[in-house]
């Protein structure tokens, strides 16, 4: 069983690459190395990560997604039904006008072979701490392609949730300890939320025992538009109560949400973003302590996690560590006076 102190302190999930493995910007990896020595390279660049997390002491560790080209078809671009090669301009993406060239949903979604077991079991097999793996959500793998096959896009969301509960099943299986379900699109859209998308996620929780979590956060930061904090979780939480899932990840560092919101979480786990992911200089302790006890104003110690809002992996390594060091400064302060 899952053990971890109060306020225990983790990652959303990727983390900067070595700069002899890739060239990374908001969202995308271009790999560098030579693709015969790709799997050696990623695994070395893993290993990196993990040893990193742990010199920082992060209670709960990830992989880093050092061998993700992109969060979403590292995934989903092992099903059938999916073309990542022949892109489609999308209008709508996120929610606004962002004219993107994504996959294309051309036949019935079913998964063709595991993406995310080998990662699992590798780092699981490379680090004594506990593991969390991350995988998109049905919401967001919908919103993050051109539907050219259905003609209801909530029977797409449910052949994506089969899909990912099939993947989701085999990671428990390999020894992950928590599963994070990232669904940056449930932020953008309340009515597909309550139409169908808290009904997907239910669907990929079946047969999962471990502590899941779904991460509710506003994208990468360096994009050319600002995060769509006009979309609030007042009406994402409360539908999300009615699910099975066993946690929320939320985000606190870059915002000015009222964390009253958080009182709707009940006694599940809230993985509380307090620390902005983006370019900008590092906190100072006292910030984040008084971004975090805002949080304990409404939920016990036990049940929160804490994090930065989002990845980490568009900024330098030496930023990155600064904005850890200081979560994790905030963490042991706030500890001590429990």
């Amino acid at each position: 069983m899952l053990k971890l102190p109060p306020l225990a302190t983790t990652s959303i999930g990727s983390f900067p690459r070595p700069r002899w493995l890739a060239k990374t910007t908001r969202g995308r990896v271009a790999f560098i190395v030579a693709p015969e020595h790709m799997q050696e390279a990623c695994d070395d660049a893993t290993i990196l990560s993990l040893r990193h997390q742990e010199q920082l002491g992060l209670d709960l560790v990830t992989d880093g997604e050092q061998r993700r080209e992109g969060f979403i078809f590292h995934i989903a671009g092992q099903w059938d039904g999916i073309d990542t090669r022949n892109l489609a301009l999308k209008e709508r993406y996120r929610n606004r006008v962002m004219n993107q060239m994504v996959p294309r949903v051309v036949g019935k979604v079913t998964r063709r072979s595991p993406a995310a077991f080998e990662d699992t079991r590798f780092a699981k097999a490379h680090s004594n701490r506990p593991l969390k793996m991350a995988v998109p959500g049905p919401m967001t793998v919908v919103d993050s392609s051109s539907n050219e096959f259905y003609r209801d896009e909530a029977v797409l969301a449910f052949d994506v949730a089969a899909a990912l509960n099939a993947e989701l099943l085999e990671m428990q299986a390999a020894g992950c300890d928590v599963i994070q379900i990232d669904e940056p699109a449930m932020t953008r859209y309340h009515d597909k939320l309550r139409d169908y998308g808290a009904k997907a996620l239910d669907r990929c929780l079946e047969g999962i025992t471990v502590p899941t979590l779904v991460h509710l956060c506003y994208g990468y930061p360096g994009g050319d538009q600002p995060p769509q904090h006009e979309y609030k979780y007042t009406q994402v939480l409360p539908e999300l109560m009615r699910t099975r899932i066993g946690g929320f990840t939320v985000e606190f560092g870059r915002s000015t949400f009222d964390t009253a919101v958080l009182k709707s979480c009940g006694d599940r786990i809230v993985m509380f973003g307090c620390v902005d992911p983006s370019n900008t200089p590092a906190p100072t302790v006292d910030e984040v302590k008084r971004r975090v006890a805002g949080a304990l104003e409404h939920l016990s110690p036990e049940q929160v996690w804490l994090a930065p809002d989002c990845g980490l992996m568009t900024i330098s390594r030496e930023l990155a560590t600064q904005k850890m060091e200081v979560m994790i400064a905030a963490a042991k302060a706030l500890r001590s006076q429990i």
